[in-house]
């Protein structure tokens, strides 16, 4: 499951992320046409709108996804089976038990297992990739509210199967670098601590003087490839080891390392 708001859903350019060999990564479509799989490629999740639940039409353009499954079946060999479930400028607020995006990420969830199951493959690994926030930052939302909101979500998509939530922390406001420092933190003291949350990157940290960002929030498409690439190495090293990845915190100045 591939979760969040619009750093997840993919503002780039589809054209320049990588492509994905052929039978190592597929999108199962749970809205548009949940009855078969379809070689994974950008954008990602484009037709996956659901006017009930999640739906921004138009707006998915390339995203991290190519980039993580590359790099995950590299390091796991296994095939992968994404599905989308992002909404741009959501807030964790919106992602909360009962609300109509969680409901909806569940039944695309549930439908994926049970359309896999029944069509005679075994599922290995049951987990969630995670980038959201920016919205609560704007919002001035206080780390303690959002850590009491995400911790909600996540323990909604474990009580469903899902084994693990891999975090990809936000980066910083392309204009205020401090904005988003209160859900910086809150992500990053979560997955120190939580169990079943595992933080796979922080290297949006460091786009902004890279000149990789398009815009205050969104991020070029070599962006995104690099930041799932990252990511898809951290979370194969998690899946194979059962250890969870130390990495360079560039907004601490420090090494992250879980106290788990």
């Amino acid at each position: 499951m591939f979760m969040g708001q619009s750093n997840m859903a993919g503002r780039g350019t589809a054209a320049q992320a990588p492509a994905v060999a052929p039978g190592t990564a597929y999108e199962f479509r749970a809205i548009s046409d949940p009855k078969q799989l379809y070689p994974l490629s950008e954008p990602f999740g484009e037709n996956e709108n659901n006017p009930s639940g999640i739906t921004e039409p138009g707006a998915k353009t390339g995203s991290m996804v190519s980039a993580f499954v590359n790099a995950y079946f590299g390091v796991v060999g296994r095939k992968v089976v994404a599905v989308s479930a992002s909404k741009g400028g959501s807030s964790i607020n919106l992602w909360q038990p009962g609300s109509a995006y969680l409901n909806d990420s569940i039944a695309r969830y549930n439908a994926a297992k049970n359309w896999l199951t029944s069509n005679g493959y075994t599922i290995k690994n049951k987990f969630m990739v995670w980038c959201q926030g920016e919205t609560d930052g704007d919002n001035a939302m206080d780390g303690a509210t959002y850590t009491i909101n995400i911790t909600a979500m996540i323990e909604a998509m474990i009580a469903v199967g899902i084994e693990n939530c891999y975090i990809v922390r936000i980066g910083n406001h392309r204009d205020n670098a401090t904005l988003y420092h209160s859900i910086i933190t809150a992500q990053t003291d979560l997955c120190r601590t939580y169990s079943n949350t595992i933080l796979v990157s922080t290297k949006f940290a460091a786009m902004a003087e890279a000149g990789l960002m398009k815009d205050q929030f969104h991020y070029t498409q070599d962006g995104y490839n690099a930041i799932g690439a990252d990511a898809g190495i951290n979370t194969a090293f998690h899946i194979m080891t059962k250890k969870e990845p130390y990495m360079y915190d560039l907004v601490n100045a420090t090494m992250y390392f879980s106290q788990k």
